[in-house]
C-alpha cells in the first residue's frame, strides 16, 4: 500500500472513531440523550408549524382498507389556510400526527360513505386538532346516516371531554370545540371556502347507499377523490379533466389467489368475503381506461384491497395499471401550485 492509501486508511479509521465515540455520548450519557431530546422535539414542532401553501397539497393519511398492513382510508387536503379529509380510517390521525400536519387548521371531514374503515379515526381526529387550536367545532359532513355515527361519537366521548376540560382549564380546551356537528350532504356543492370549491357526487358501492366521491377545485387545480367504488358515469364526469385522480384499487390476481387459498382448506368464511369484495371495488385494470377517456393529468391509487405489503404485491399491482400510475402509501403527498400544470410527488 501506498503512502496515500496509508494516509486514506487513518482518515477512515479517525472517522469512524469520532462517529463511535459521539454515539457512545449521545446514547450512553445523560447529557448527551437529553441533547439529543431537545433537537428531536424542536424538529418535530418546527416540522409541525403553519404553513400555507400557494395551490392544493395533498396528503395521503390513511392508503389501506379493512384488510391488515396500513393506515385506513384518509386522504387529507390543504387549499390556502384550511384542511379537510376526506374520511379517517383506523390509524390516520397518527398518520397525521406524525408528519406534523397542520391540525389546528382542519375545517370538515368529508365522508365517502359509513364502513368502518372509514369512520373510526373520526375521535382521535377531533381530539388532536381541538387540542391544536381547532377554532370552530369540526364539522362531520357526509351522506344520510351520518348525523347517527356523530352523535353517537359525541355520547360515547362525552365523559373523556370532561375530563379533558377539568385538566387542561376551559381557556385552553373550549368544551363547545370538543362537540362535533353532522351536516348530511347530497351530490353537488358542499363548501365553498376562500376560493375552494368542494362538490360531492355519487358512487357506486352497493349494497351501501348512498356513497360519494369528491371534487376539489381551488385556483385552477383539481383533484378528485373517489371513495369506495367501481367504475361508474358520475364519477368519469366528475374526474373529467382533473389534474389529479385518487382511486381505490383492487388486485382481482391476489383476491383471487386469496380466495381460492382459503377453500382450498375449507376456511369457507374468508372463502366468502374474498369472493364478496370485488363486486364492489374497481379493479386495478380498469383505472387505465378511466384516466384515458377522462383526460386526468395523474392517475394515483389508495385503498388498496388489499394493502401491498412486500415487492412481489407491488409489482402484480404495476402489471395492471399504466407505467406512470402512483402507487400511494402512507405520508405520499402531492403539491399542486396554483394556476400551473405542475404537480409534485413526495414519498415520506
Amino acid at each position: 500500500m501506498g503512502r496515500a492509501g496509508r494516509i486514506v486508511v487513518v482518515v477512515v479509521v479517525a472517522l469512524a472513531l469520532i462517529v463511535g465515540v459521539t454515539a457512545f455520548y449521545v446514547l450512553g450519557t445523560r447529557h448527551g440523550q437529553d441533547l439529543a431530546l431537545e433537537r428531536a422535539v424542536s424538529g418535530i414542532l418546527a416540522a409541525g408549524a403553519p404553513t400555507r401553501y400557494d395551490g392544493l397539497r395533498v396528503f395521503l393519511c390513511g392508503t389501506g382498507s379493512p384488510l391488515p398492513g396500513r393506515a385506513q382510508a384518509c386522504v387529507a387536503v390543504t387549499a390556502g389556510k384550511s384542511l379537510y379529509l376526506v374520511d379517517s380510517g383506523a390509524g390516520s390521525p397518527a398518520v397525521m400526527q406524525m408528519h406534523g400536519q397542520p391540525m389546528a387548521r382542519l375545517r370538515a371531514i368529508l365522508l365517502t360513505h359509513l364502513h368502518s374503515d372509514h369512520i373510526t379515526g373520526i375521535p382521535d381526529m377531533n381530539l388532536a386538532s381541538w387540542v391544536m387550536g381547532r377554532t370552530e367545532p369540526l364539522r362531520i359532513l357526509g351522506p344520510a346516516g351520518t348525523d347517527r355515527v356523530v352523535r353517537g361519537y359525541n355520547e360515547v366521548l362525552a365523559l373523556d371531554r370532561g375530563f379533558r376540560v377539568a385538566h387542561h382549564g376551559i381557556h385552553l380546551l373550549a368544551p363547545e370545540l370538543g362537540v362535533m356537528h353532522a351536516e348530511t350532504v347530497e351530490p353537488g356543492i358542499v363548501v365553498e371556502d376562500n376560493g375552494l370549491v368542494i362538490t360531492a357526487f355519487a358512487v357506486n358501492h352497493e349494497p351501501i347507499t348512498p356513497a360519494y366521491g369528491y371534487r376539489f377545485d381551488y385556483r385552477g387545480r383539481s383533484v378528485v377523490v373517489s371513495g369506495d367504488t367501481v367504475v361508474t358515469d358520475s364519477l368519469e364526469a366528475a374526474a373529467r379533466g382533473a389534474d389529479l385522480l385518487l382511486h381505490d384499487v383492487l388486485s382481482m390476481r391476489i383476491v383471487g389467489t386469496m380466495q381460492a387459498a382459503a377453500a382450498a382448506v375449507g376456511a369457507s368464511r374468508p372463502a366468502k368475503i374474498f369472493s364478496d369484495i370485488p363486486t364492489y371495488h374497481a379493479h386495478a385494470v380498469e383505472l387505465g381506461p378511466l384516466a384515458e377517456r377522462t383526460g386526468v393529468r395523474m392517475l394515483a391509487v389508495y385503498h388498496f384491497v388489499p394493502p401491498p405489503v412486500n415487492y412481489l404485491m407491488e409489482r402484480i399491482y404495476r402489471h395492471d395499471l399504466p407505467d406512470e400510475t402512483v402507487l400511494t402509501r402512507d405520508g405520499t403527498e402531492f403539491k399542486l401550485p396554483a394556476e400551473s400544470t405542475a404537480i409534485d410527488v413526495t414519498h415520506s
